[in-house]
């Protein structure tokens, strides 16, 4: 049936961030627009399953980026949801997918446009908490002049809440936590470093940047990340030079101090344009990476 596992809803690990039962759920857009599911699991070496893929979700060559998506299973296959930016506009992407791997027909393959001006805009992800009766509902854009914009997404309209420079060195950033009260991403930058970049929820929008890594960052455009054990991270490197992954077990955020165990590279390629990652539905996505 294609409803969550086949749309890659990580396995959580019940110990600690090397226990080899952590996977995460891999996405892509190819180019002839397709939306695609993998699962990457963590073992010796670490397994790039063959996944899934959906035929017609896009027009080809119209998306540039993505946010995660999300699937959650219903009573004929899965809710499929997640934005993207296409050209200069954003939108917000529903479809529902049936238990052929097709996407169902009685429910239209939605792209509700929220806005334009998005041309220059290089990453983009949403963070939604759910837990202890609270609700935040946030989503970050960076800009390729290095401008990092943060909204209130919650639906039916953005709402900007801030905005921080300097991040200009960075290639790619994967959310690793999120609480009612921040959330934290993990970024790579152009010389090699990776950081850990905090973003409290109050404003105005400060955001805290840990230095993690000084170098042997830099080969990755893209990071992918899932929650491993209570507190740790499974993480994914794609280079797509090479069009290969390589896994990371990462202990909870501590700066310098972080542990980071390399599993290896992965088995299988990488050979689509555009990357992202698959989550549950958020009530039950609790990233915990810091």
């Amino acid at each position: 049936m294609l409803g969550a596992a086949a749309f890659g809803t990580p396995a959580q690990a019940t110990s600690t961030a090397t226990n080899v039962a952590c996977s995460l759920g891999a996405g892509s857009v190819t180019a002839a627009g397709a939306q695609t599911s993998s699962q990457v699991t963590a073992g010796a070496p670490p397994t790039k399953s063959t996944g899934q893929s959906v035929a017609g979700v896009y027009q080809p060559g119209n998306v540039r980026v993505t946010s995660s998506y999300t699937t959650e299973p219903n009573i004929s296959g899965a809710d499929i949801a997640g934005w993207v930016i296409q050209g200069g506009s954003l939108y917000r992407h529903t479809y529902w997918v049936t238990g052929g791997g097709d996407i169902d027909p009685s429910v239209p393959n939605s792209f509700k446009r929220v806005g334009g001006g998005w041309t220059s805009f290089i990453a983009l992800e949403t963070s939604a908490y759910e837990g202890q009766n609270r609700l935040r509902a946030t989503a970050y854009g960076l800009r390729n002049d290095g401008t990092m914009f943060r909204w209130n997404n919650s639906a039916p309209s953005w709402r900007a809440t801030g905005s921080a420079a300097g991040f200009s060195s960075i290639k790619s950033m994967a959310l690793i936590s999120k609480t009612y009260t921040y959330d934290t991403f993990l970024a790579n930058t152009r010389g090699g470093a990776l950081y850990t970049i905090r973003i409290p929820a109050a404003s105005p929008m400060k955001p805290i940047v840990t230095k993690v890594r000084s170098s042997g960052w830099q080969s990755f455009e893209k990071l992918i990340a899932s929650k491993c054990g209570q507190y740790g991270t499974l993480l994914l490197g794609i280079d797509k030079d090479t069009k290969s992954g390589f896994l990371y077990a990462v202990g909870h955020a501590n700066g310098a101090s972080t542990v980071i165990n390399p599993l290896g590279k992965t088995t299988g390629t990488y050979p689509d344009p555009t990357n992202f990652r698959w989550g549950p539905a958020n009530y039950l996505d609790n990233l915990n990476g810091d």
